[in-house]
């Protein structure tokens, strides 16, 4: 009974007793916080497990992911660190003992404390703000002070508040004394302020003092590597690589990561002479072959890539970059920078094509909206046409060559190749078996093949887990879909000679069994119609041809343009392409001083003396933009024609402009003025083939991506060709009145377009009169604006018998969204049929 009576008197939090105090911080100590303690040192080592830092920016002191987001409650977030805030709220709510306004329970305060830190981790930094802050005011005597104080300006840190946590941690230096940790925490507190507010010399001297009074050797490891770091930001390399040097040393005590990429940023700031070549070699080379680097040996394959590059060893060096690419674990950084590294090489070299894939692969692994994601697209943009061409040359020569050899030559050229083929086949299915029986008996082997032998597999998760990775493996992540196997389906190449689908590899798509190894059918493929080839020669000629352009143009490379060029000249090619294939080589020529150059001018001038290039050479003054004979100045009279509704004149001159300034980079425009011109003129079909051959044709100039565009987004919405019904029609809408007149009678239709005017202006009406071109013999004068068809009819009424204005003129009413359908389709017959004619 008397030892009831006590446990009951203890258990009060108002009582200000030995045996209460003693009680409930016994309580909160080893058992509320205990627990609360447990679970939140659980939530930071699954943070730091599930955390990964950006070797490749500068490391925040603190390793702890960061949202730009500021949480207010605890919804979706660690489940470790929930429950030490509920267990230090529990410890708060049972256990103190707030007696006249002062805390008797000492454990109190690390409750607070706690609480604070669940929070900060849980990144709801205002809630943790104020458990700290009440740990401040509230307990003015506890230990905790100092420690509360460090965590409160790491929280305003994150609250985007430096300056205010540089101002307290100052005043904490100079009125409080610190224990050795806590002086090296609150450093480093510091450090990362001043690296927010991007003065990396401060920050140095903060890491440096609390790497010196730190007691962790893994926080010791990470200030040393961010001081490497900075330094190399300020551009001290010599600083930098001993603060390296200082990580290095460290060795086993603090994480290896941080050895590692110290050993490979000295690398890096080690510039690479005759003198040092050797020992840098050797220096890799140990990295390499460390049994302990394996996990680092996706980053230390492209530093001993880099060095080969640099020493003019290309081949090992795109070895290298290839190995770093197949041991990276999922680094998007490392991969971008491997691909762009290969995508560099080989657009140095020229091979264009090649470096314009593995800059897509560069994309794919970049952040977008970011500058180095806008400048690889750019360039990429750049290389889609040479891709486009290359292949169309590729492919034609393919088949042109093919077509020219000997019927026996051409059969045993098939004959080899598949041969090989069959032989590349058989090594790859005998490479699988032997990798898949491999697979299998080391499971047979392991634990759980053991445990689950027998077991029907679909209820073995160890073999189901075994057959994932293996179907990974072979096919990578693949799309539930028809046709999964095809890696890339989109990435074929159609002829417009053949019609012909060719994957990138220039074999057909979709082959069966029987004709991948049948002679026959490879045979058959090679067109024997000689339309079919003289086709595929001016598909390559114009290929080659845009080409050059770019080359010259956008890659400045003046060699292969040339080449190309020359090509061009020596395939007996369309007229049209000559005399600017012959314009731009003596560009070319005159630019790389050859006197190749004076002999292509007299070309120009002695065999095209009437063209726009021989007037050019022999009067510069005559490409000036003011000139009324430039094509800039020519696309501008020409559009004003488009605009006075001359649309069978701007589709006849823009076709004789394009002829004539093949090449020039304004050809697209006259093209788009032409394709806008027939939609006007013969409607939505002609219109539609129009556009989509802008879009072929030009896919990466403006023009092209305009009509691309037109034809996605609004030619879907021009599409119905079904009139709204109009008889009976009581509903408001857009009314008009038409007068049809045949373009003979042109002076008629302007005559009744300004009686029209004047009668609307002394009816005090709004309407609007235009006249709309409807084909090649018909136009409209029409009436615009009627609130309902009522009021139209009352119109065509009113000045048909108003002995003022008598207008007689054949006429009919219609609903404004049917006389676009009818523009757009150039089907007035049927409207008149459906709409006008009256139903029996």
């Amino acid at each position: 009974m008397v030892v009831g009576g006590l446990a009951f008197n203890a258990c009060s939090t108002q009582k200000d007793k030995f045996i209460n105090r003693n009680w409930h911080a016994l309580n909160t100590k080893y058992n509320t916080l205990y627990n609360g303690n447990l679970a939140f040192e659980k939530g930071r080592e699954e943070l730091n497990s599930g955390y990964s830092d950006d070797y490749w920016e500068i490391l925040p002191v603190e390793r702890l992911e960061v949202t730009d987001e500021i949480k207010l409650d605890s919804e979706d977030n660690n489940p470790n660190f929930i429950i030490a805030e509920e267990k230090a709220t529990k410890a708060i709510q049972k256990h103190s003992m707030d007696i006249k306004d002062e805390e008797r329970n000492p454990q109190t305060d690390e409750a607070f404390l706690l609480l604070g830190k669940a929070r900060y981790f849980d990144q709801r930094y205002i809630p943790a703000l104020e458990a700290f802050n009440y740990i401040l005011r509230k307990y003015t005597q506890s230990d905790k002070l100092n420690e509360a104080t460090i965590w409160r300006e790491k929280t305003n840190m994150r609250l985007d508040n430096p300056e205010v946590a540089i101002k307290n941690l100052k005043r904490l230096f100079k009125y409080e004394s610190l224990k050795d940790q806590e002086y090296a925490d609150a450093n480093a507190v510091l450090a990362q302020c001043y690296i927010n507010l991007n003065a990396p010399d401060t920050a140095i001297q903060k890491l440096k003092v609390a790497q010196a009074y730190t007691k962790k050797n893994p926080e010791k490891g990470r200030y040393l590597f961010i001081i490497g770091q900075l330094y190399n930001q300020l551009g001290h390399k010599d600083s930098a690589n001993y603060a390296f040097d200082k990580v290095i040393a460290l060795n086993r005590k603090s994480p290896r990561v941080y050895m590692i990429n110290a050993h490979l940023k000295k690398i890096q700031n080690t510039e690479l002479t005759d003198s040092n070549k050797e020992d840098m070699l050797e220096y890799l080379t140990d990295l390499e072959e460390n049994r302990e680097n394996r996990p680092f040996l996706d980053k230390i394959y492209r530093e001993v890539a880099q060095f080969h590059l640099a020493n003019g060893s290309d081949s090992l060096a795109l070895a290298y970059y290839n190995k770093s690419l197949r041991a990276t674990q999922g680094e998007k950084k490392l991969n971008a920078l491997n691909y762009q590294s290969l995508a560099d090489y080989y657009f140095d070299q020229d091979e264009y094509k090649t470096a314009g894939a593995y800059y897509d692969s560069t994309l794919t692994n970049l952040a977008e909206n970011t500058r180095q994601h806008r400048n690889i697209k750019k360039k990429l943009d750049n290389l889609e046409d040479v891709i486009k061409y290359e292949d169309i040359v590729q492919n034609a020569d393919s088949i042109i060559t093919l077509y020219q050899m000997p019927e026996a030559e051409r059969k045993a050229y098939f004959e080899d190749f598949i041969a090989e083929l069959k032989r590349k086949d058989e090594a790859a299915a005998e490479k699988e078996q032997k990798r898949a029986a491999a697979g299998f008996a080391t499971f047979a082997n392991s634990k759980g093949g053991k445990e689950n032998k027998g077991k029907f597999y679909f209820y073995n998760i160890t073999s189901l887990g075994y057959g994932k990775n293996e179907f990974k493996t072979q096919w990578g992540n693949r799309t539930l879909e028809d046709d999964w196997r095809w890696s890339n389906k989109s990435k074929t190449l159609v002829s417009e000679a053949t019609g012909e689908e060719i994957a990138e590899n220039g074999q057909p798509t979709n082959l069966t069994e029987d004709q991948k190894y049948s002679l026959d059918f490879y045979l058959g493929r090679i067109p024997t119609d000689v339309a079919v080839i003289d086709s595929l020669k001016t598909e390559r000629n114009f290929a080659n041809y845009q080409l050059g352009l770019i080359y010259m143009e956008k890659f400045k490379d003046n060699m292969l343009a040339a080449a190309k060029l020359e090509r061009v000249l020596a395939s007996d090619p369309e007229e049209r392409l000559i005399l600017p294939s012959k314009y731009n080589l003596y560009k070319i020529y005159e630019e790389s001083g050859s006197p190749l150059a004076q002999n292509m001018k007299q070309d120009i001038i002695l065999n095209h003396p009437d063209t726009r290039y021989a007037e050019i050479l022999l009067n510069p003054q005559a490409v000036l933009e003011g000139n009324t004979d430039s094509p800039d100045a020519r696309y501008d009279a020409l559009y004003k024609l488009y605009e006075q509704q001359e649309f069978f004149r701007v589709i006849t001159q823009s076709q004789e402009y394009i002829n004539k300034f093949t090449g020039d980079p304004i050809v697209p425009k006259f093209e788009m003025l032409k394709a806008n011109a027939i939609g006007r003129l013969q409607g939505f079909e002609p219109f539609k083939e129009a556009l989509n051959y802008v879009a072929l044709t030009y896919p990466n100039n403006p023009e092209g991506k305009k009509a691309e565009q037109i034809v996605e987004e609004q030619l879907p919405k021009l599409e119905n060709k079904e009139f709204s019904p109009e008889t009976g029609s009581t509903g408001a809408g857009n009314w008009k009145v038409v007068f049809p007149f045949k373009i003979r009678d042109d002076e008629k239709a302007l005559a009744l377009m300004t009686r029209l005017e004047e009668a609307i202006k002394e009816l005090h009406y709004k309407n609007i009169v235009s006249k709309d071109i409807y084909n090649l013999e018909d136009e409209f004068v029409v009436v615009h604006g009627f609130r309902s068809q009522d009021f139209a009819l009352g119109f065509a009424e009113l000045i048909k018998n108003n002995k003022d204005y008598r207008i007689k003129d054949e006429n009919f009413v219609v609903l404004s969204d049917n006389y676009k359908i009818i523009q757009v389709h150039k089907n007035l017959e049927s409207y008149k049929a459906q709409i006008l004619t009256p139903k029996p």
